[in-house]
């Protein structure tokens, strides 16, 4: 019993890594679009993100006409 609890420990701690390993990817992500976005902002940009893991590729297209004021 003890053995099945430490796996079960072990597997959520594990768990909690990966999560607050995404959750730090994510907002690496949101930052370099945000600067990208206060930069380019009269005009278009097309963004493309594939997935390390699947492949899967991803468009952001950013379109404005002025910048965002602060």
């Amino acid at each position: 019993m003890a053995k099945a609890e430490q796996s079960d420990g072990n597997d959520l701690e594990r768990l909690v890594k990966h999560v607050d390993s995404l959750e730090s990817r994510l907002d690496n992500i949101d930052s370099i679009v945000s600067a990208v976005a206060e930069r380019v902002m009269k005009q278009p940009i097309t963004l493309y993100v594939t997935c390390s893991k699947c492949g899967h590729r991803m468009e952001i297209s950013i379109l404005g006409t002025e910048k965002p004021s602060k």
